[in-house]
């Protein structure tokens, strides 16, 4: 499948898609306390969305359940809203797609819940500094694979592990087009980054090993050796003058 480039007015419309999104997740994160649900977090999320005009962009996607996905400690992604009650200590992932007028935007953040521990703060840390650094390098003329080393040098450099079996992805009509980027690997590979190019680029890291396994729902993604995970995605368009981050209040 080719990469589809975007024209303004397209990308007009997926800076539409990600305001929403960004609104949902600093609602969300004002919200994230211990004693709340995850169900909770995803109802509030599903009214916001739709408020505007939007629908969530993964409720139904390839037979997903819920509006949004939310991730606790060692869960990386895709983790299923539910009765899941939030605990003093915990980290949480909240990924948040919303498609409006066609298009979609899709962004993550990991906060925590009340107090955590040290490792969990520089984990957060160092996941939200990769996604900048990431993003820096999206740049015209670089090559797809020049965002990816830069990713994983900062996140090694720190003590911790790159997953590797989950990528950021082209987005606009669809959630997942072309190119698939790794978040490590050698730089100067895949694709030139060209002006109308959208992507997501959303480092999942480990505090430990970066294998992965699949839960049985058939959907949450966790650590195999149990250690805490972080995630921190932003949609990025590739303009004449850089990065433009569209999912941004």
């Amino acid at each position: 499948m080719a990469i589809v480039l975007k024209r303004p007015e397209q990308i007009r419309l997926m800076r539409e898609a990600g305001k929403i999104v960004a609104e949902v997740l600093a609602v969300l994160a004002e919200t994230v306390r211990p004693g709340i649900t995850t169900a909770e977090l995803d109802r509030i999320a599903d009214r916001i969305i739709r408020k505007h005009g939007a629908v969530p962009s993964f409720k139904g996607y390839r037979g997903f359940p819920a509006s949004i996905c939310v991730s606790v400690n060692e869960e990386v992604v895709h983790g299923i809203p539910g009765p899941r009650v939030l605990q003093e200590g915990d980290i949480v992932g909240i990924d948040v797609g919303a498609r409006y007028r066609g298009y979609h935007g899709d962004a993550t953040v990991t906060v925590p819940v009340g107090r955590i521990s040290p490792e969990a703060e520089k984990l957060l840390r160092v996941c939200r500094e990769a996604l900048e650094i990431g993003i820096s390098y999206a740049r015209a003329g670089n090559r797809l694979t020049d965002i990816s080393h830069a990713i994983q040098r900062h996140v090694e450099a720190n003590g911790f592990s790159v997953v590797r079996n989950l990528y950021g992805h082209g987005i606009g009509r669809a959630l997942h087009e072309e190119p698939m980027l790794p978040h490590y690997g050698p730089p100067g590979q895949g694709p030139l980054l060209r002006p109308g190019m959208v992507i997501t680029i959303e480092p999942m890291i480990a505090a430990g090993r970066p294998e992965t396994r699949l839960l049985p729902d058939r959907w949450t993604v966790v650590t195999a050796d149990g250690s805490l995970s972080a995630q921190f995605e932003h949609t990025v368009a590739i303009t004449e003058n850089g990065p433009e981050i569209l999912t941004l209040p």
